[in-house]
């Protein structure tokens, strides 16, 4: 077949398996694979690799053996399937992560039911990302019955533990050689960054704990102690004095959406303090309180620069507060990621974009992190990038969901890129 003979029969097979491909989609949805804990990832990745291999692909389970986090009550199993062709490289990884985050409050249908209804597939992981896996496993596929054949060789991985880090998952795959620059040529994370954005990086992360010490004292006697909460206070007034508005200036030319997430930000994640739990209260001053912050920074920006401005702030509030004492300790450090926009990769997508959807890909770059971190400080793979079904918008929302448009059109241009790098 000519290229744009195997392009049309490509788009036609897509077509005529809609059905299908949702309602895979659909029983992904309806695993219920929280983290924390990690529930049921040992079931999703089976369930995700005997799909594989119905499709011809050799399926591998890699366990992430050793990390604390695999137990046996919360195995850590990820899947990996391998399509070659007439020669090992080039070669494409699709990589999706199947882990989501906890439903949370204000659903009004159910979060694991996989409904479809109105165009659209609803639940928990429906955007962020199981309809993502779903339209990168169809897209090699749909390559497969359209009868064309494979030059390079298709990777398609299911993964775990993104959403608290992916040490277990993409991580663990490229600590281990398994996601490589020395087997690996380009790799597509189909996370929800809107059907025709092509995103090819993230800002930096910086997570960080505050904590500060007081004197335990007796509740009815304040005096007598000195209260770490109070003392936290002063830390989070400091910062939001002095540091938030700093950070209101530095803007980046990195093409992050939505827009407000150009600037640097700090956000303060958990606060922890006193001697309260669920059950029991006690009548003592705190001595104890610890914040964890989640600094995001740009590219231009350097990361001494970032952690030392913090540093600096606390110095100056100890000199104004005598009796103020602290921890600052690191807790994760991610560097921003920029893949080059003339990368093959993005080349490809971008052209699958405009032969779907008639109109020009636009190119971003995420809020949050990604596995993209991963596949490039670990395995040494350049050529990286996001696009997959769904808006950002809706990821970790209740009621979140994917458009079925969205999910059939990026399975489209997912198997025209495998057309273009390895066909």
């Amino acid at each position: 077949m000519t290229h744009h003979a195997e392009t049309e029969k490509v788009l036609q097979v897509v077509d005529g398996i809609t059905d299908e491909i949702v309602e895979f989609a659909a029983d992904l949805v309806r695993i219920p694979t929280v983290n924390p804990p990690g529930a049921l990832y040992d079931v999703c990745a089976h369930t995700i690799g005997e799909r594989l291999k119905s499709f011809g692909f050799s399926v591998n389970y890699v366990a992430a053996e050793g990390l604390p986090e695999h137990s046996p009550t919360h195995p850590r199993v990820n899947v990996i399937g391998s399509r070659a062709g007439s020669v090992s490289r080039p070669l494409l990884h699709l990589n999706g992560h199947f882990d989501v985050v906890p439903p949370g409050y204000g659903w009004t249908l159910d979060p694991f039911g996989g409904i479809v209804r109105d165009g659209r597939l609803y639940g928990r992981g429906s955007a962020d990302m199981k309809a993502g896996l779903a339209a990168a496993i169809y897209a090699a596929e749909a390559v497969r019955r359209a009868g064309v054949e494979l030059r390079g060789t298709i990777e398609v991985s299911g993964t775990v533990d993104e959403e608290s880090g992916g040490m277990a998952g993409v991580a663990w795959l490229a600590q281990n050689g398994l996601i490589s620059s020395n087997k690996t040529d380009y790799v597509i994370i189909p996370e929800p960054l809107n059907v025709d954005c092509v995103c090819i990086g993230h800002r930096g992360v910086y997570w960080f704990d505050i904590t500060t010490y007081g004197r335990v004292a007796h509740g009815s006697m304040p005096f007598l102690g000195i209260n770490a909460i109070d003392q936290m206070n002063k830390v989070l007034n400091a910062l939001r004095e002095e540091l938030v508005p700093e950070l209101a200036t530095r803007i980046t030319d990195m093409p992050v959406i939505p827009s407000q997430a150009r600037y640097a930000t700090i956000n303060t994640n958990t606060i922890e303090g006193g001697q309260a739990n669920e059950l029991m209260q006690t009548p003592c001053v705190a001595d104890r309180c610890t914040v964890i912050f989640d600094r995001r920074f740009l590219p231009e920006e350097e990361f001494e620069t970032v952690r030392g401005e913090v540093e600096e702030l606390l110095k100056r509030l100890s000199v104004r507060t005598p009796d103020l004492r602290y921890d600052l300790q690191d807790r994760l450090i991610v560097q921003p990621m920029r893949t080059p926009e003339r990368s093959p990769v993005v080349v490809a997508v971008r052209d699958g974009v405009q032969s779907v959807l008639g109109r020009e890909a636009t190119l971003v770059a995420s809020p949050g992190t990604y596995d993209h971190k991963h596949v490039t400080n670990i395995g040494g793979v350049i050529d990286c990038i996001a696009y997959g079904p769904g808006a950002l918008e809706l990821a970790h929302q209740p009621d979140e969901w994917c458009g079925i448009d969205d999910l059939v059109a990026s399975t489209k241009v997912l198997a025209l890129s495998i057309l273009k790098l390895v066909a």
